[in-house]
């Protein structure tokens, strides 16, 4: 029966370290990645920034309360992008099997591939090597028998760090570990783990599901399976992202219709370029508002037919559902995401000859964009809004 090995690689503070890699004199500094308005959060942070108690999806006015001398910059995503892609064909010199999570991490199922390698481990060492030659990035790597096992060997020697945990292992290596380590156990089911004396791992094997029901319910099964480290799930070699969308939170609430009206043709470019980049195109429509109160609501439509990915179709969709929002106080965030996603295709008795001729338009403005940066090509308005931003 052949052995089933499953390698999950993911990138360290992936685009806190490209900032330092583009940017030698940013090495050994504490690097804080975000958006860079009071009402920001910190995508990632350098390890350095990380001893201040810098983490992900902090606030960005508490990091530079943790951090003040930190180099705080903006998100380059179309460049981690680039970095991410050369990464994913690195990767699959390795298997043909990969299951990307995101930009900056992936499974690999490289079962068979030991019978190539000394040990299998060797197998790790050579994909990060290959990663640091040819990005200057490092990367940690796990390997286990299933995709739990092997993220959680990634995450434990951070960073550049290299787990493998064996067949017959695993219990071992889980027990001692605390019960937040558990896929899908997030801060309220630990504090209800903590609270009926569930601290480690190896407390929650050793009691049995039937212990766990009263305190995570239809989840108990599950996560007494984790504890013995067991894990069914496959890989999902051919995903396709369930949906493509951008949100912004503003540095100071939206008060008019007019400023409301040139950030939802600012979404509706950023998703209608994310979706073009990616072949894809969506029936369904979501817009998410929320309010200087808090009070958040979102509001959708669907489209018969195929579906779209073009700018002007969102933006128009985005704007008739924004005047059902119900509210008129001041919004703090704008949300536009596209769902019910296919893959892009454009039929010719489908389209006018206008339509064919936009499209052919928006190939080559993208073409240009791709090879010279957004900016080198924009509509009027987004070229007015960049340049108000300056001022």
């Amino acid at each position: 029966m052949a052995v089933r090995w499953i390698m999950h690689v993911d990138m360290d503070a992936f685009y806190a370290s490209v900032e330092q890699r583009d940017n030698p004199a940013l090495k050994g500094m504490p690097v804080i990645v975000g958006g860079l308005v009071d009402r920001g959060v910190v995508a990632t942070a350098s390890y350095e920034a990380r001893k201040f108690g810098v983490c992900s999806a902090m606030s960005m006015r508490q990091a530079h309360r943790l951090c003040p001398n930190g180099v705080f910059l903006p998100v380059r995503m179309a460049h981690y992008r680039r970095v991410s892609h050369q990464i994913r064909l690195i990767l699959s010199r390795y298997s043909p099997f990969i299951e990307p999570l995101a930009l900056d991490e992936a499974f690999l199922d490289i079962s068979g591939m030991e019978l190539h390698y000394d040990c299998i481990t060797d197998i790790a060492k050579a994909v990060k090597t290959d990663i640091h030659r040819i990005t200057g990035l490092v990367a940690s790597a796990g390997i286990g028998p299933n995709k739990f096992l092997a993220k959680l060997a990634s995450d434990l020697r951070k960073p550049d760090g290299l787990v493998w945990i064996p067949y017959g292992t695993e219990q071992a290596m889980l027990a001692p570990l605390p019960v937040s380590r558990l896929w899908g156990v997030g801060k309220v089911t630990e504090q209800a783990l903590h609270r009926a004396g569930f601290k480690t791992i190896g407390d929650i094997a050793a009691a049995g599901p039937d212990a766990l029901i009263p305190v995570v319910g239809n989840q108990a099964r599950r996560i007494y399976n984790l504890s013995l480290g067991h894990d069914n799930r496959p890989l999902e070699v051919s995903r396709r992202p369930q949906s493509v969308g951008n949100e912004h939170t503003y540095e100071h609430d939206l008060t008019t219709e007019e400023e409301a009206d040139e950030q939802l043709r600012l979404l509706a470019n950023e998703v209608s370029w994310r979706l073009r980049q990616n072949h894809l195109m969506g029936r369904n429509v979501t817009l998410k508002v929320r309010f200087a109160s808090f009070q958040t609501v979102t509001r959708s439509l669907t489209w018969e037919g195929l579906g779209t990915c073009a700018e002007d179709q969102l933006y128009f969709a985005a704007k008739r559902l924004y005047h059902k929002r119900g509210s008129h106080e001041p919004i703090r965030l704008l949300g536009l995401t596209v769902s019910q996603l296919q893959t892009y295709h454009v039929q010719g008795d489908l389209f006018s000859d206008d339509e064919e001729t936009k499209a052919k338009v928006t190939e080559a403005i993208d073409k240009l964009q791709q090879r010279f940066g957004r900016k080198a090509i924009m509509k009027g308005f987004l070229w007015e809004m960049s340049h108000e931003q300056k001022k």
